[in-house]
């Protein structure tokens, strides 16, 4: 057998490695073009009928290249998410004009090493902008600084697979004149991180904020003795535990979060689920048009009184009018005792007559009746 060359190998991966990245420019290229056309003959921009034809096509033809179904389906599902929120944003710019490129001030918990860092940095992406840093402590600075103009987006976590909705943020929004005009999701990793030269046996305290620990109970308390520490954010306590210079003390947060602080993962993957995703809304103050091309969600607040069957009475408004439900949140009212304020999401554009029929009449059936917000609904990632 003739000798191997690593280096050419290396050399010629390499090579092909940077001629994928032109064609999948070229591909993003040409999913602009077909948002075009899609303008010009008023289609949406999601069509699942042709996504699936189209990923049936391509794994049969990987396969006769000895390239697995599996393979084929996560490569292309990612590259066709990519070409739809391309094609969505691109249409949610030419209805909003005031959404520009360039550098945004946006209110956001803890620092770079958050998760909400990352999350910023996501939403950035998509509308091509440069983040001006609006750290913020807690999540009323986080409303507080985009109702006072000191930043012009807030980004906010709303709610987690793991552990469930974030209860502060309903709450503010109860309140709040603020409106939704975007959401971002993003994969959680938790890992159990230390200095360097750290043993995982030897850790007699853990920081981090509330969230990661609810969402790592089950290895936490396979940790016994070992303390909680609670910090207003996962930045704060990496940034901590980083100054320590102490071997026996650890902080929750990612990997990549614990290059920054010079951290080292002690054990990675301690989630309790393995799918692991967090909800992110953006909030501005005056909303947006979606375009009705997009596929789209709007989130609500009502409140329907005491009587029997109010709530039922009301959501059975938006069954009789085909309006989809994805979600419902209920948080008591602040000064009003053993009642409850609903939070609703249905996945459709406030802008099509069959939505705006169903609020007509839901508005003459409940209490209190606001809209905090329609937006583009994004797709949920398929693995954390």
């Amino acid at each position: 057998m003739d000798k191997i060359d690593l280096n050419l190998i290396r050399k010629q991966i390499t090579e092909l490695d940077e001629t994928l990245l032109k064609l999948l420019a070229q591909r993003r290229q040409l999913s602009l073009q077909v948002v075009k056309s899609k303008i010009q003959d008023l289609k949406p921009v999601r069509d699942h009928y042709r996504e699936s034809l189209l990923l049936e096509n391509l794994v049969e033809k990987g396969r006769k290249l000895d390239l697995s179904g599996d393979y084929i389906h996560r490569v292309y599902r990612n590259i066709i998410e990519d070409s739809v929120e391309l094609q969505q944003d691109f249409l949610l710019k030419l209805d909003n004009p005031k959404l520009k490129n360039g550098q945004y001030k946006i209110a956001y918990l803890g620092s770079p090493g958050s998760y909400s860092y990352n999350a910023v940095d996501k939403y950035l992406t998509s509308i091509n902008g440069e983040l001006i840093d609006v750290g913020c402590k807690t999540f009323d600075e986080i409303f507080a600084a985009v109702e006072n103009k000191q930043a012009e987006i807030g980004l906010l976590p709303i709610e987690n697979t793991s552990s469930g909705s974030i209860n502060e943020v309903y709450d503010l929004l109860q309140t709040t004149r603020l409106k939704i005009i975007d959401e971002v999701y993003i994969p959680v990793r938790h890992s159990l991180l230390g200095k360097p030269g750290s043993k995982i046996e030897d850790i007699h305290t853990i920081y981090a904020h509330h969230q990661p620990i609810a969402q790592c109970s089950e290895f936490l308390a396979s940790l016994p003795g070992v303390k909680l520490k609670n910090m207003d954010s996962t930045s704060s306590a990496l940034a901590y535990v980083s100054q320590l210079e102490d071997p026996n003390v650890a902080v929750l947060g990612s990997i990549e979060a614990g290059k920054v602080h010079q951290l080292t993962p002690l054990q990675n993957n301690i989630a309790n689920q393995k799918i692991n995703q967090t909800r992110f809304i953006v909030v501005a103050k005056e909303g947006i048009q979606v375009p009705l091309g997009c596929a789209a969600k709007t989130s609500l607040v009502i409140s329907v009184g005491q009587r029997p069957g109010a709530l039922v009475d009301a959501l059975a408004i938006l069954k009789d009018h085909q309006i989809n439900m994805c979600k419902i949140e209920s948080r008591p009212i602040q000064g009003k005792p053993w009642e409850e304020m609903f939070y609703i999401d249905v996945t459709e554009n406030l802008r099509k007559e069959k939505l705006q029929n169903a609020l007509q009449v839901l508005k003459a059936n409940v209490h209190h009746y606001s809209e905090l917000g329609c937006y583009v609904r994004r797709s949920i990632p398929e693995e954390a």
